[in-house]
């Protein structure tokens, strides 16, 4: 079956893309466009027309990449036409007419490259992850593993636990044979030198998964002390109803921001207090878990609530930043236990030193992805499989001591097995569907 899809985005533009690709992806262009047949990868000028050349569609440029040298390993052309509904809509209408021709599912082309082997799992994932960025720091993390920076770890590791299985299999099918005594310690030091290095990527506080889905922070505190103003400051919009009235926010208000180049999702909470409306005290226990899953939670009292003991006691922690707001109001006076807490004194309404806010917030940020550069973990799959493979290199390392060989033998090939399903060596059809949904139609 032959694939075909709008590539380039919807709406009116200059140039719009409709990328083809499978064996009846020459029939397409020969039955769209006058003789000859453009020569590969040589952008050639053409008349497109309607099927069976009954009447002209636009005039654009033809791109034909002949399998297994294209980006889907398959026969492949791209057809570039203005970028109008009326052109894309009969274009895409024509090709429908031909045989053995339909639309692609989301992200069919780069799941048929790496089927048919261009490409690896992580290279796949990383283009979608690069095609999603909104930030410079996600472009950089997609890139760098695009690159194969991450896989030549992952790699590295799988052959290094190959290499060791050879040897505890030549154990296995020599019994009689003593194995040299700097190869069996070479065993040793390999799986504990893998087994430590796993753990202090594993230890790494799931930054790139953060990268990569967003820094989350939520906005929590009493009712009317500024959360959806805060909110609406920092989206500069308005996204979240303000009201003097106590209970407007009654569900979670999320936004996502660049802050800094760094990508953050923030939450406006339901106001925290005793209440007897059953609908409101479902959105405050959201708010409390909202702000339990926060990466900052941002505590936000005025002058009424500064002394709320409950905010304080039960909320304050190394990932809050505490905020007193309507520093403008007469008579304003900061409680001296409250400044223990180093909190930013802020005024929404009069725009006062919110700047020292949002500078304390990418402070935050800053701190948060030091080091980023040198994370290997960008999506929890990556993370469930390495635990997987420690686990299993831990049982190895206590085998290998008893001398219990064909035990440590599977131990070891479920430990490679599971570095192998992160790159796309093993058993990983079942994730495919989940991984590919999540791209754009025409990549």
């Amino acid at each position: 079956m032959t694939i075909y899809a709008l590539s380039s985005g919807l709406g009116r533009s200059g140039i719009a893309v409709i990328r083809i690709s499978g064996s009846e992806a020459k029939n397409v262009i020969s039955s769209l466009t006058e003789a000859p047949f453009p020569k590969p990868r040589i952008a050639t000028l053409k008349k497109v027309n309607n099927i069976n050349k009954t009447g002209m569609i636009d005039e654009g440029i033809i791109l034909w990449f002949p399998g297994p040298k294209s980006y889907t390993g398959e026969d492949m052309a791209e057809i570039h036409v203005h970028g109008s509904k009326a052109v894309i809509q009969s274009l895409l209408k024509s090709i429908s007419q031909i045989k053995n021709c339909r639309m692609a599912e989301p992200g069919e082309f780069t799941k048929l490259a790496f089927q048919n082997g261009k490409i690896n799992l992580l290279k796949a994932e990383s283009i979608g992850d690069l095609i999603s960025s909104e930030t410079e720091i996600q472009m950089k993390q997609a890139l760098k593993i695009i690159a194969g920076n991450n896989l030549k770890k992952f790699e590295h590791w799988r052959n290094e636990l190959l290499k060791i299985l050879s040897h505890i299999e030549a154990k296995i099918d020599f019994p009689d044979e003593d194995l040299p005594e700097n190869i069996l310690k070479n065993i040793k030091d390999t799986s504990l030198k893998i087994t430590n290095e796993i753990e202090k990527n594993l230890n790494d506080k799931k930054i790139g998964e953060i990268i990569r889905e967003g820094f989350k922070i939520a906005i929590i505190g009493p009712p009317n002390v500024g959360k959806s103003s805060l909110l609406n400051y920092l989206s500069n919009r308005e996204v979240a109803i303000v009201s003097e009235i106590a209970g407007t926010t009654r569900d979670v208000i999320e936004t996502h921001l660049n802050i800094g180049g760094y990508p953050v999702i923030i939450s406006d909470t339901a106001g925290i207090r005793e209440s007897e409306d059953e609908i409101e005290r479902k959105g405050i226990k959201l708010s409390l878990k909202k702000a339990e899953e926060a990466d900052l939670k941002i505590i936000i009292l005025d002058q009424k609530t500064q002394k709320n003991s409950h905010f304080l006691r039960d909320l304050a922690d190394g990932k809050s930043l505490l905020v007193i707001n309507k520093i403008d109001l007469e008579n304003y006076k900061l409680d001296t236990e409250i400044k223990k807490f180093n909190p930013v004194l802020i005024s929404l309404k009069k725009e006062t030193n919110i700047n020292g806010l949002i500078d304390k917030i990418k402070t935050n940020l800053e701190n948060k992805f030091k080091g980023s550069e040198n994370i290997l973990i960008t999506r929890e799959r990556h993370r469930i499989n390495l635990e997987e493979c420690l686990e299993n290199l831990k049982k190895f390392n206590n085998k290998s001591n008893s001398g219990d060989f064909d035990k440590a033998a599977e131990d070891l090939r479920l430990a490679s097995r599971s570095l192998g399903r992160i790159t796309g060596k093993f058993d990983v059809e079942e994730i495919l569907d989940s991984i590919f949904n999540d791209f754009c139609i025409g990549k």
